[in-house]
C-alpha cells in the first residue's frame, strides 16, 4: 500500500522489535516487491560492537536478514562521544563500511547522532567520506539545549552532506499530549482572573 502511494523509503535496524525488524522487512517488503521499487535503510548497533569482526559479522547477518545484496542507506547507529571514542574509532567502523561501499554493498554511508553540535562537527571533519547524517529535527527540539537541532542541521549542510530527519513530530501525537499535560502547570490565573503564561518550557521528553 505504501509503495502504491509513492512512499519508497523504508527504515529498519538490527535491534528494532527485539531483533526481528529486519526479518519482518524481508517478509513484508523485499519478498513481495522488486528491489528497484524501494529504498532500504538499516543501522549498525554501535553499542554491540566489541571487535572489528563484530562489524563484519553483523553486516553479513543484516544482508541475510533483509534478503538483499546491498543497502541503499546504511547508518552507524546512535553516535555519541563515548561510542565514537571507545568503539567506532578503535574498531575502524567507518573504514570497514567504506570498503563495503566500494564493493557496492552500501550505496550511501551515514550515521545517526544524539550529541552536541561540536561533536557532530568533529565527526564530519574526521570522516568526510560520510554522505548523510540523521538527526532529530522538529519545532520542539529546534533550539532545545539538549538537542540543538538547528545548529546540527546547519553544520551538516555546511559540510555539504544530506540531512535525514527523524522525529519530525517529536515521536508522534502521544508525545504532543504529554507535552500539553506536563505544561499545564505553566498556566496560572492573574489577579483579574485571566490566564497568563509563565516563562519556561514543558518537558515532555
Amino acid at each position: 500500500m505504501r509503495l502504491q502511494k509513492g512512499y519508497t523509503y523504508f527504515d529498519t535496524s538490527y535491534v528494532y522489535h527485539n531483533g526481528k525488524s529486519e526479518d519482518f522487512t524481508r517478509k513484508t517488503l523485499v519478498e513481495r516487491h522488486p528491489r528497484e521499487s524501494f529504498t532500504l535503510a538499516t543501522k549498525l548497533p554501535t553499542w554491540a560492537i566489541k571487535s572489528e569482526e563484530d562489524v563484519k559479522r553483523i553486516f553479513a547477518e543484516q544482508l541475510q536478514n533483509c534478503g538483499v545484496d546491498y543497502f541503499d542507506y546504511y547508518l552507524v547507529h546512535n553516535l555519541n562521544s563515548g561510542f565514537y571514542d571507545n568503539i567506532v574509532t578503535p574498531y575502524h567502523i567507518f573504514e570497514i563500511l567504506s570498503e563495503y561501499k566500494k564493493e557496492g554493498k552500501i550505496k550511501h554511508l551515514g550515521f545517526s547522532v544524539h550529541d552536541a553540535p561540536e561533536f557532530l562537527e568533529r565527526i564530519l571533519n574526521e570522516h568526510p567520506e560520510v554522505e548523510f547524517v540523521q538527526i532529530a529535527f522538529n519545532y520542539y527540539d529546534y533550539s532545545a539545549a539538549w538537542v540543538q537541532s538547528k545548529k546540527c542541521y546547519d553544520i551538516i549542510r555546511r559540510h555539504g552532506k544530506l540531512v535525514n530527519i527523524m522525529e519530525p513530530v517529536k515521536g508522534g501525537i502521544s508525545v504532543l499530549f504529554r507535552i500539553y499535560d506536563s505544561g499545564r502547570h505553566l498556566y496560572r490565573s492573574d489577579r483579574r482572573g485571566k490566564n497568563t503564561v509563565c516563562t519556561g518550557g514543558a518537558s515532555g521528553r
